[in-house]
């Protein structure tokens, strides 16, 4: 940091903070956790289970499949599905599965590089104070982390509950990445400069009909 006058570093801070606001907002959208706005040229594909077509979401230039399986409406996962759309006409399971990708490679990308702004709006509480003393730690011992997603090879819906408001659905994310920690002379600490298969159980959570749109990351472990 500079001498006297606006410290550069927290302005620069506050402009990332505020691009990865907006760019979280065009993930979540405004309406539905997760939801992108509507594509007016994007082709459209069949939702399963929904009665109704939805756009194929668009992410820098590139359109991206939404075909992704969806729990039988005959499990509880699947009848929990219903119930989260009767409550929140606007929720859409695969705007949702869509909107998680996009959060799972932001969250991802902001733990390694300890980005504490970025990851506070997606996070609950309990798990961003976990996210943070990971991060601290991690600091403290003058390590840095690389992580690089590949690829997506499948993001499935586990379970999924509604108890009042509050709606859970937990993923399965299957994804090929390269992971790994580096001590401060640049030793290796964990992980490979390799692509690894990686699988994680994420759970999101949020409060439905309510102002507030956005999913955050309650629990994370690896599968």
């Amino acid at each position: 940091m500079g001498g006297g006058g606006f410290p550069i570093d927290l302005l620069l801070f506050g402009m990332i903070a505020a691009f990865l606001v907006l760019r979280l907002r065009g993930i979540l959208g405004r309406k539905t956790g997760f939801e992108r706005p509507a594509q007016p040229d994007a082709p459209q594909a069949a939702v399963p289970g929904m009665g109704r077509t939805a756009p194929t979401p668009i992410f820098d230039g590139r359109v991206e499949p939404v075909a992704r399986p969806l729990p039988d409406p005959a499990t509880p996962a699947g009848a929990a599905l219903a119930q989260m759309r009767a409550l929140d006409r606007n929720f859409d399971p695969q705007h949702f599965l869509n909107g998680a990708e996009a959060a799972f490679r932001l969250i991802v990308g902001a733990f390694a590089a300890g980005d504490r702004v970025a990851l506070r709006p997606l996070l609950a509480d309990d798990t961003y104070r976990s996210f943070e003393a990971a991060i601290a730690a991690r600091e403290d011992a003058g390590e840095t982390q690389r992580s690089e997603i590949r690829g997506i090879e499948s993001l499935n819906i586990e379970e999924a509950g509604l108890s009042g408001n509050q709606a859970v659905i937990t993923l399965r994310i299957v994804s090929d990445q390269v992971s790994e920690t580096l001590a401060r002379d640049g030793r290796p600490v964990s992980g490979a400069d390799a692509v690894a298969e990686i699988t994680d159980i994420w759970t999101f959570e949020r409060i439905l009909a309510q102002p507030d749109p956005a999913w955050r990351l309650s629990a994370a472990r690896s599968g």
